[in-house]
Formats: C-alpha cells, sequence, structure tokens
C-alpha cells in the first residue's frame, strides 16, 4: 500500500490582513528558573512552593505570576529532601518586561520560611540556574 501524499492549495492572505496581525503580534515570553535546595545533613527537610510566588521587577510595579511548577509540592502539599542531598525542582513564571534588568524572587506567604532571592540579574534567555538552599 502507498501513502497518500495531501497537498494543501496555496492561500492568499490579504496584505492589510498580514500587516494588522504583525502589528498586534506580542509574543508571550516566560521566565524559567530551575531550583536547587540542598538538605543539612542533621535530616531530612520538607520544602513547597506557594501559588503566591511572584517575581518582582526592580525598577517597576511589574510583578510576574507562578504558571507552572515540576517536581516541587505546591501548598498544602510538601516535598521531602532527604538529609544531605541536592533536590532540583522547575518554576515557570510569566514574562518580565523588556524594560526588565533586575528582579527578586519572593513567596509571599503568611508563615516564616519564605523563599526569597533578590537581586537576580535578567539575561538574554530568561532561563536561570539558582540556590534555594542559602
Amino acid at each position: 500500500m502507498n501513502p497518500r501524499v495531501i497537498t494543501y492549495p496555496e492561500s492568499v492572505v490579504a496584505p492589510e490582513v498580514v500587516e494588522e496581525l504583525l502589528e498586534s503580534y506580542k509574543p508571550e515570553g516566560q521566565v524559567i528558573i530551575h531550583g536547587l535546595y540542598k538538605a543539612p545533613p542533621s535530616g531530612p527537610v520538607f520544602i513547597r512552593i506557594w501559588p503566591t510566588t511572584y517575581l518582582f521587577d526592580k525598577d517597576s510595579s511589574h510583578r510576574s505570576e507562578l504558571v507552572w511548577f515540576e517536581k516541587i509540592s505546591c501548598m498544602p502539599y510538601w516535598t521531602e529532601v532527604p538529609e544531605d542531598s541536592f533536590f532540583t525542582f522547575t518554576l515557570v513564571f510569566s514574562a518580565l518586561p523588556t524594560s526588565c534588568t533586575m528582579f527578586d524572587l519572593k513567596e509571599i506567604i503568611p508563615d516564616s520560611g519564605a523563599f526569597q532571592i533578590l537581586d537576580i540579574r535578567r539575561n538574554d534567555d530568561d532561563v536561570y540556574f539558582l540556590d534555594f538552599s542559602l
């Protein structure tokens, strides 16, 4: 049996429609944080991320929201990190403004022990590797 080749007809789009689409196009963008947590040798540690974790642009009032997380529990659940071991996880946030050059990661929670990493210098690819155990 021979595979069927499907050909699509050539489509024509009016130039003014193409121009309008290009003018309204705005890439979504995202910021990816790869986190590392080192548990102390004294025993296991339990960590989690709250949905109220944000990236704050240092030069504006912009706040990027947490939109996805991998390999870490979200409140109210916990992730156990065995004693003296390394644990990695990923957080994905909505885009920062193009004018942003430095930002803070802050977990806004009613308890003590919130994750907070300050003065993160922005890079071109918006992918960061951060140590959360400090």
